[in-house]
């Protein structure tokens, strides 16, 4: 089973063809082609190539299924006997992405 790990938006993912993913908002439409080309790390479930810090003409394809928002956190700021406080929310946007293809360079 093949598998790679790739940096998008800040963070790093475990990508494995037809796995689908929630990574943070990217641009682009439903039903877009997306190429990822920082890719950390690569198996093709006997070897192993790592890279340095980025495997050389390696990328990972993907489709871009939908746009949405996760769960709301509630921000709560509160100071006592001041009379003071504040409640917000908030609700992180991402992006679903199902991996199709991966090629280790």
């Amino acid at each position: 089973m093949s598998y790679a790990i790739i940096k998008t938006g800040g963070k790093q993912f475990r990508a494995e063809p037809g796995k689908t993913l929630r990574v943070p908002t990217m641009l682009g439409d439903a039903g877009a082609t997306i190429e990822f080309n920082e890719v950390l790390f690569g198996s093709d479930g006997t070897t192993a190539k790592v890279g340095v810090p980025m495997l050389k003409g390696a990328k990972v394809t993907g489709e871009i299924v939908k746009h949405g928002l996760g769960e709301k956190i509630v921000v709560f700021k509160f100071r006592r006997r001041k009379n003071y406080a504040k409640k917000q929310g908030h609700r992180q946007g991402f992006t679903e992405i199902r991996i199709n293809d991966i090629k280790l360079g």
